[in-house]
């Protein structure tokens, strides 16, 4: 079963964008070690040739992500600045979704029944049951329309209300997804990384 890991190097200088760079590759490589096969699906370039702020990949094998998931730490100087200083330079994986899938209507799932409802309407609305409940049984989404003085009508919209409102759903959980996408480029925890890389010398 694939899964999607996002790599991110947050909100971090340049350099956490380098050692994204040179943590991609050896995972990549861990990955062709092990016959996972890993895909680029979306790439952002940071400032600096060869660097990444972001990278979205698809990985064959969930047992394999998680091993990649978390903190990660490239150890090394940094490139772009001399003399003495940090070398710790870290990158959030954390696995994310790509999107919702669409929740499918259809008629055959929806359970319509006649009831009566109180208010004003007269005294064909107190005699007949008109209104309509139509309850969409795979997600439990259920809607009352009773604005019509026939069954018929009423159940027809009652459908197109569910239909929307299904449609609205979807939309919402959509963008809750995207969100969620996003705050995983804030979510990054300096220090205690659940792994520890380092140049070698055929890196």
């Amino acid at each position: 079963m694939s899964v999607h890991l996002l790599m991110s190097a947050g909100r971090g200088p340049q350099e956490c964008s380098w050692a994204l760079a040179q943590l991609l590759r050896r995972l990549e490589a861990d990955a062709r070690e092990r016959a996972v096969t890993v895909e680029r699906v979306e790439t952002v370039p940071g400032e600096r040739p060869g660097t990444y702020r972001s990278v979205l990949l698809r990985i064959s094998s969930a047992e394999f992500a998680t091993t990649w998931t978390g903190t990660l730490c490239w150890q090394a100087p940094s490139p772009y600045r001399t003399g003495p200083g940090r070398k710790n330079w870290y990158v959030t994986a954390q696995p994310c979704e790509l999107g919702t899938p669409s929740t499918a209507f259809a008629e055959s799932d929806v359970d319509v029944v006649a009831v009566r409802t109180g208010g004003p309407g007269g005294q064909h609305r107190n005699k007949a049951s008109t209104a309509v409940r139509a309850t969409h049984r795979p997600t439990g989404t259920v809607v009352v329309v009773d604005t019509e003085r026939q069954f018929t009508l009423n159940r027809r919209l009652a459908l197109r209300l569910l239909r929307e409102r299904l449609e609205k759903s979807d939309a919402a959980a959509g963008r809750e997804t995207v969100t969620a996408r996003w705050r995983i480029h804030d979510d990054l925890v300096r220090g205690d990384p659940i792994r520890t890389e380092r140049p070698t010398s055929t890196a």
